[in-house]
């Protein structure tokens, strides 16, 4: 490869404009040679992770393999504590291992600059959470076109603002939610905030989307929805989908069940 993921050739082919950023994160992105004879879109060797709590250690990962093709759906289960949602941290940069590797299409990024990494997540990765993280203070269509807002900065976002607002509605259309697009998350239900917080997730158009808990804070009902959006993201648009989850009816909607017990993945 001789660019970052072939990005002038994706990002062409979407059209959409390449960024100055890009070139840093080319410059710096190496063949990782754990995953060389991988074809995985995204991938995990022998990641170990810990923190400290006061003067104690407190391993949570310890040597974990983890491999996801793209198009593939993923739900990663384990009981509270087996490391989950850091694995899941890992995968999107948002935390780096103590050892081992993270790669995305064979190359490494665990060890980028944190502002590649900022720029790879931003227009690579989509993310949603059990509790939505929403701006209270923003309308459900200014939040999601936030990711917009701090990939572009001021000017290059207000030359564009037109073209991100028809996406930010068409994606909200998408999750149900075009008859909200002025309220506040405090006017919102529990499902409605988690679609528009899928809708800003999915606003950068990511190759992957990594879903701590997304059904988490909603009744059976409202998370069945959610799961039926995620599905049809998943089959209609190829979207790679890993998602954390405790519940076992909603892991087994997934194409395939990773378990994590004691920091290790169990073998199935």
């Amino acid at each position: 490869m001789d660019s970052f993921y072939g990005l002038a050739t994706r990002k062409a082919a979407a059209k959409r404009p390449i960024r100055g950023p890009h070139a840093n994160v080319s410059a710096v992105a190496e063949e990782s040679p754990s995953v060389r004879e991988s074809r995985s879109l995204l991938a995990a060797h022998a990641v170990e992770k810990s923190y400290r709590k006061g003067k104690h250690v407190v391993p949570v990962l310890l040597g974990v393999d983890f491999e996801i093709a793209a198009g593939e759906f993923v739900s990663i289960v384990g009981q509270s504590g087996s490391g989950k949602s850091t694995l899941l941290h890992l995968l999107g940069t948002l935390d780096a291992p103590d050892s081992g590797e993270i790669s995305f299409e064979g190359r490494r990024i665990d060890n980028l600059p944190t502002s590649s990494r900022d720029l790879l997540r931003n227009q690579y990765f989509g993310m949603i959470f059990q509790f939505y993280h929403l701006l209270p203070e923003l309308s459900a269509l200014e939040n999601v076109l936030i990711p917009n807002m701090i990939a572009d900065g001021a000017f290059r976002y207000w030359r564009n603002r037109r073209r991100y607002r028809e996406r930010a509605e068409h994606l909200l259309e998408l999750v149900g939610l075009s008859h909200r697009l002025k309220h506040k998350p405090r006017e919102l239900s529990g499902g409605e905030m988690q679609r528009a917080a899928i809708a800003r997730a999915l606003i950068a158009e990511p190759q992957v989307l990594l879903a701590d808990e997304p059904t988490g804070n909603l009744d059976s009902r409202t998370g069945e929805e959610i799961m039926e959006i995620l599905r049809t993201l998943n089959a209609d648009q190829n979207l790679t989908i890993v998602m954390v989850t405790h519940d076992a009816a909603i892991a087994s909607q997934a194409d395939r069940i990773v378990r994590l017990a004691e920091g290790c993945v169990q073998a199935a």
